[in-house]
């Protein structure tokens, strides 16, 4: 999990030096005015970007390096990205990336260890990749870890700081690391908090809660740029009769197998949602009815040929109802788009289920067909009144 801060002010690009003739009496009140600031930044608020910009300033401060970095551990793909950079030629650091044990950092993050070297030069580990990126002439770094109990959360690198450093100064930036650490756990956990608020414990989906926030901020998003967005609304058909074959648990797992089926299945806009019991929900921004249709038609066909619970042994098949509907062309209204694909699922689940209708136009025919297109409900048959009815519309 990254925790991402908001963007920080820039110090000034100018050649910084430390003075090394502070009095010990000034330099010592001074690091404890410090960490009086610091504790009264975390024990008073829960942002993260006012103790790491207090952090910031400290650093600059007291040690004054051309320039510093805060890294953060990537743990999927155990890699450091740069979270705050300051000084020269910062900025070109943002889309840099580098692999735990590589470079100094690198070796910091995986040894859990602050380094001192004074000359790069003479480094084994030195990356000097860094420097062609950002133009500049790395010719000593200090680098410590991030660590929060026995876990490296990033590393804080000084590049070129070597005039006058002291161990006292090493000292003071491994605090600074530790209340960098707390920050960041503490925003991590703040986190974690927020998403049990909108996420469901079974499947990891969203929650229904959030569905009605994030459709809301659709509908408004949608009205203002004239762009269209479509619900689809699944049920899993006969879903009891694998709680009472099987098991409640069994049925958990199917849940939560199904629900990482249908994410891995949406493109990075879409949202998912576990809506209750076996009913799951997509919103799927800027996407019209019919482009609806063609990824609800996927995911019906997904959903009954896969072979569910197959590692476990257990061999399920189950099919899928599955209604559409469309902003602004069923309604253009929150509740009117949700009832138009609740009542279009239902439909298919009041018919013969292991199907896809969508709202005004009915039960889909051929779902099997290579091509398929959208086929009106056969001759003699109706939609029920509701379905002919736009929702929130005069």
């Amino acid at each position: 999990m990254s925790v991402k801060v908001e963007e920080t002010k820039q110090f000034p690009i100018v050649d910084r030096r430390r003075n090394p003739a502070m009095p010990p009496e000034q330099r010592e009140a001074g690091e404890v005015a410090v960490f009086q600031e610091l504790g009264k930044a975390l024990t008073s608020s829960l942002q993260l970007d006012q103790v790491l910009n207090t952090i910031m300033e400290k650093i600059d401060e007291f040690l004054r390096p051309d320039n510093w970095s805060l890294l953060l551990l990537d743990e999927a793909k155990r890699e450091l990205y740069f979270e705050l950079a300051v000084g020269k030629a910062s900025q070109a650091l943002k889309d840099v990336r580098i692999k735990v044990g590589q470079g100094i950092a690198g070796w910091v993050a995986q040894h859990g260890e602050a380094v001192v070297v004074p000359d790069v030069s003479k480094d084994t580990r030195f990356f000097a990749k860094v420097d062609e990126k950002t133009k500049m002439e790395t010719r000593s770094i200090v680098a410590v870890p991030v660590r929060f109990r026995d876990t490296c959360l990033g590393v804080i690198e000084l590049i070129n700081c070597m005039e006058g450093f002291q161990d006292r100064d090493l000292k003071l930036l491994e605090a600074l690391a530790d209340f960098a650490a707390i920050a960041l756990e503490n925003a991590r956990h703040m986190k974690r908090i927020h998403d049990l608020t909108i996420t469901d414990d079974c499947t990891n989906l969203f929650n229904a809660r959030h569905m009605a926030s994030i459709l809301e901020t659709e509908i408004y998003r949608s009205r203002r740029y004239n762009y269209e967005f479509s619900l689809l609304f699944l049920d899993l058909d006969h879903f009891k009769q694998v709680n009472d074959t099987h098991g409640h648990l069994v049925g958990s797992r199917l849940l939560s197998e199904i629900g990482d089926a249908l994410k891995e299945g949406c493109r990075l806009i879409d949202f998912a949602f576990r809506y209750g019991g076996d009913e799951f929900v997509l919103l799927l921004p800027q996407t019209s009815k019919e482009n609806a249709l063609n990824v609800a038609r996927r995911l019906h066909k997904m959903v009954r040929d896969t072979v569910w619970l197959e590692k476990e042994g257990l061999h399920i098949k189950i099919t899928a109802s599955i209604g559409v509907a469309a902003y602004p062309h069923d309604s253009k209204t929150k509740e009117g788009v949700m009832h138009l694909a609740d009542e279009a699922m239902y439909l298919v689940k009041n018919t013969n289920r292991d199907s896809v209708a969508a709202a005004n136009i009915g039960v889909l025919k051929d779902l099997d067909a290579k091509e398929a297109g959208v086929q009106p409900l056969a001759a003699g048959e109706a939609p029920t009144e509701t379905m002919n009815r736009r929702a929130g519309e005069s």
